[in-house]
């Protein structure tokens, strides 16, 4: 029987979580089939979602703010995020603790939460030059897109990009601790998938949301894990504003992984894993 305080406190050995990256990153090319038709479907979807906002225009030059340039280009990009951002979920974590896998994770000589972020790192970059960038560039060749402005606009998408992909990785984490309570885990996944989808931006803009309920999501993360580095990718958010939407996904995200570090010490009291 393992107790659930082992391999809970462990110096961080950042030459190990680069490895970890790295081999979750060239883990995502050893299935290049699965790959490309992930690619097609992707693409496939996003032509659809494309031709649903273009009829929503009709004749209007802009809808909320947004020109039908900014509408294509949203579309490419959350389509550009979902494998790397996991927006339609992820259950590793909560399927290696009911399995109960979890102990060998924890009689590893690595920081639990450290361990799975660089996991997740590899991947999310992994998927995002498989999957995104050829996105990216089919939306390119079908239609103008609008780009960050200068080297400021780049500076700040690119790191609001890290900073959504930090925040979105510190909530499922959270989601996937549910397991340590609940043999149910995966209904939870489900419903804080659904909410995530909405409230970040990808079923469509925020602009397009009433005010009361974008007032509403302003005081919560979801923003954060996609809605802001699109804002910053269009230009909405530029200058002195830009940095503040940094800076407000920078507190997100630390307060994310604070949460999931009290989260997973909480589940590890409750964690016994018996077998021969």
């Amino acid at each position: 029987m393992i107790g659930a305080t082992t391999g809970r406190d462990r110096r961080p050995n950042f030459r190990l979580y680069l490895a970890v990256a790295r081999l979750s990153f060239r883990r995502g090319f050893a299935y290049p089939q699965a790959a490309l038709w992930g690619l097609i479907t992707n693409a496939f979807f996003g032509v659809l979602r494309a031709a649903v906002l273009m009829a929503l225009f009709g004749a209007q030059p802009q809808v909320a703010g947004f020109t039908v340039q900014d509408a294509l280009t949203y579309t490419a990009m959350t389509q550009l995020l979902i494998a790397a951002f996991s927006l339609f979920g992820w259950s590793e974590l909560m399927r290696t603790i009911h399995r109960g896998e979890v102990g060998t994770e924890l009689l590893r000589p690595h920081h639990f939460l450290l361990f799975w972020t660089a996991q997740d790192a590899g991947r999310a970059a992994g998927q995002f030059v498989l999957r995104g960038l050829p996105i990216l560039l089919i939306f390119a060749l079908l239609w103008p897109l609008s780009w960050p402005q200068g080297t400021e606009g780049w500076t700040v998408t690119a790191l609001s990009l890290l900073l959504a992909w930090a925040c979105g990785f510190a909530f499922r984490f959270l989601v996937n601790c549910a397991a340590f309570w609940t043999p149910d885990a995966a209904g939870v996944g489900r419903f804080a998938w659904a909410v995530l989808g909405l409230s970040c931006g990808f079923l469509m803009p925020l602009a397009f949301f009433p005010d009361w309920l974008r007032g509403v999501l302003a005081w919560t993360p979801f923003p954060c894990m996609l809605n802001t580095s699109v804002e910053l990718w269009l230009g909405v958010r530029s200058g002195p504003d830009a940095w503040t939407a940094l800076g407000t996904q920078l507190a997100w995200a630390g307060a994310l992984f604070v949460a999931g570090e009290f989260t997973l010490r909480r589940g590890l009291r409750r964690l016994e894993v018996a077998g021969g």
